[in-house]
């Protein structure tokens, strides 16, 4: 009988271990070698394959860049162009160290060799929607490019959602895309009240004599555009960089009202506007409506023209209409740097970046 019991204990033994020894070879596999795949339609209609999992992205352009880093700054493996201090100031330290890879803008161009080397999941092609150069881009590198079409303030919300759905980061982008939405929409109410006799003329000086410019219809002028500012600039529309050249007997022709002009960090001529001699007979230079651009990170108004103008419209709005737009834009600052900068803005700071803009 004992032995009875002790074959039927090694017996169970056996089977068990049979049993242990098929599960495991049932288990999966760990998975190597090349991603999963998906198609996807970007937002000029391509036909495009990604892999499911987005994790490393690159963009063509500033404007991508600066919209890839208000979704999650961790996706991208590099920069345009070589961040200067002011940049640095208000981008996380952990960022400032990516490499400057160049990109497909304005002179600019792509180190294509180190561009492989990081090897990013995905190229975006945000702004402008220029098919040939995604395409071009593409079959050059063979990664995937994807283009999210942000060419002006009432896309941004699509954009956003569309990149949200992309990168698995839906509810971070509805955030922030219903927040431009919101903005713009608010912006648009509040200039549609502006009687047109009312309207503020104003030049916006670009380049270091501050004598290129933007006229209307620009991109590099759409801030003033929507918050209601008249721009005098009666001169050719330029595409790509934009920058028209104009003497100042042009401007002092036109004699606006008020004068909007890179700062001096930027290299504009801000200072000298309103010490030059030769400026003193425009009204803008008389009534001292001469403003310098807030930059930092990013400019406010115009380059690049991604989302950082958003904030821009709040500032630009407030500044030439205040009884209009009656935003408290230290508070609007504070809410827009937290919100898409992950950055805490000390009041230090904000007086910095609005002492030559028309103040709190």
């Amino acid at each position: 009988m004992e032995k009875s019991k002790k074959i039927v204990s090694l017996f169970v033994i056996v089977v068990l271990m049979l049993s242990l020894t098929g599960c495991g070879s049932q288990q999966p596999q760990v998975k190597t070698g090349e991603p999963e795949l998906h198609n996807i339609t970007d937002m000029a209609g391509r036909e495009v394959v990604v892999p499911k999992e987005i994790n490393k992205v690159f963009c063509v352009s500033p404007v991508g860049t600066i919209f890839v880093y208000t979704l999650n700054p961790d996706l991208l493996v590099g920069w345009n162009y070589e961040l200067n201090s002011a940049e640095k100031k208000y981008i996380l330290p952990q960022y400032h160290s990516l490499p400057n890879l160049g990109g497909w803008y304005a002179k600019a161009t792509c180190n294509i060799e180190e561009l492989l080397k990081v090897n990013p999941d995905a190229i975006f092609s945000v702004g402008y929607l220029d098919v040939e150069q995604a395409n071009e881009i593409q079959q050059q590198t063979g990664i995937p490019v994807v283009m999210i079409d942000a060419d002006n303030f009432t896309t941004l919300d699509k954009a956003y959602e569309f990149a949200g759905k992309l990168l698995n980061l839906e509810d971070r982008a509805n955030e922030l895309g219903t927040y431009c939405r919101e903005t713009v929409n608010d912006i648009q109410a509040k200039a549609a009240t502006i009687p047109e006799d009312q309207k503020v003329r104003v030049y916006y000086a670009e380049g270091a004599s501050g004598l290129e410019t933007d006229p209307k219809g620009s991109r590099h002028v759409e801030t003033l555009d929507i918050v209601g500012g008249l721009n005098v600039a009666e001169v050719e529309l330029k595409g790509g960089m934009g920058m028209t050249p104009v003497s100042l007997e042009q401007v002092i022709a036109w004699n606006p009202e008020a004068i909007l002009s890179w700062n001096d960090a930027q290299g504009g001529y801000y200072s000298k506007i309103l010490t030059d001699p030769k400026w003193a007979s425009i009204a803008a230079v008389n009534n001292e409506r001469v403003y310098a651009v807030p930059s930092g990170p990013f400019n406010w108004f115009d380059r690049p023209p991604s989302v950082n103008r958003i904030i821009g419209l709040k500032w630009l709005g407030n500044l030439l209409y205040p009884e209009i737009y009656q935003y408290d834009i230290a508070k609007e600052a504070k809410e827009f740097y937290k919100k898409f900068y992950h950055y805490d803005l000390t009041e230090e700071e904000l007086n910095s970046l609005l002492k030559n803009a028309g103040g709190l």
